[in-house]
């Protein structure tokens, strides 16, 4: 198992080196973002833009910034959003609005989907398992800001229960930032609960139809205390997983969404980053999310290993 986890480790910073390195030399293929003449600023700009090697080949540009990070834990200064502020002290700043919002989502997101999915299993091929099966079939097919904009339409337009946009400011746990966090929150869910739904009734349903069930059932169980007991413990061997790398990716957040309700979170930030040639700002927000993928996909194989001791990856008989 130890040398399983070394090994996705690894492999983990060489693919992120990797991906990052494309992506750094991608954005510094685009023209630099003009610079107002005249301006007094233009003059610092251009002076850092020398030091960081703008003008050198890209591999000496990517060298000098990941120096500066592993030396220095310098990521940069923003050149266009936030003049001559370090990116990751803005980058600071931003991440507790993703972090609240994708939290609220998956506390929400998680009973719902377990539940709805035991519940179809155990009703396994009447009208309730095959109407939750469609609908987590359609919620999984249908994009985010579809939800979003019905989300606003109804709640927001037509009921006038909550706010089109989420609330400015950093008091996350007052009501009226909670009430203005709910559309944001409902439309992240759903995707998420069709997702624990399909993957706790997969799985529960080929538990529920295995020998050891029935054995269970011959030795006296009820069908209830065989399912706590057996079916429920081998199921969660593949949900807590997905559990587990739901709560790491909760700080990546969804771009689209925090767009659509102005969450002042990464995912906007990250998109003005893009829009506005900020390079320092984009290149650290891109080693971020795509760290937190490579690391929620190693978290979920990990945690197999932990889950069941039966399952040893990496070992050798």
């Amino acid at each position: 198992m130890g040398k399983y986890v070394i090994k996705r480790i690894s492999l983990m910073l060489m693919t992120l080196l990797i991906i990052t390195l494309m992506c750094f030399i991608l954005i510094r293929m685009l023209p630099l973002a003009e610079l107002p003449p005249g301006d007094p600023h233009t003059a610092v700009i251009e002076a850092r833009r020398e030091a960081a090697g703008y003008n050198k080949p890209y591999l000496v540009q990517f060298g000098i910034f990941m120096k500066d990070v592993f030396t220095e834990w310098n990521w940069g200064l923003s050149d266009v959003l936030y003049f001559g502020q370090d990116v990751s002290v803005i980058f600071a700043s931003k991440l507790p609005a993703t972090v609240m919002v994708n939290l609220y989502a998956i506390l929400f997101s998680i009973p719902i989907g377990v539940a709805l999915g035991i519940f179809a299993a155990l009703k396994k091929n009447t009208w309730i398992d095959h109407t939750i099966s469609t609908l987590t079939m359609v919620c999984i097919s249908v994009p985010s800001f579809v939800y979003a904009f019905i989300i606003q339409y109804f709640l927001a337009y037509k009921l006038g229960w909550v706010p089109f946009l989420m609330k400015s400011g950093n008091d996350f746990f007052s009501w009226p930032m909670f009430v203005s966090m709910i559309p944001a929150v409902l439309s992240l869910s759903m995707g998420v609960i069709a997702g624990f739904t399909r993957t706790t009734r997969a799985e529960l349903t080929e538990v529920l139809t295995s020998e050891f069930m029935l054995l269970a059932r011959t030795k006296g169980l009820t069908k209830a205390q065989a399912t706590l007991r057996h079916a429920m413990k081998n199921c969660m061997v593949v949900v807590l997983p997905a559990i587990f790398g739901e709560f790491i990716a909760i700080m990546s957040g969804s771009l689209i969404i925090e767009r659509i309700f102005s969450v002042p979170g990464v995912g906007s930030l990250y998109i003005n980053s893009i829009n506005a040639r900020d390079y320092p700002m984009f290149t650290m927000l891109t080693m971020f999310y795509t760290s937190i993928g490579l690391l929620a996909s190693i978290v979920v194989d990990i945690s197999y290993g932990f889950i069941d001791p039966r399952i040893r990856m990496g070992s050798k008989k």
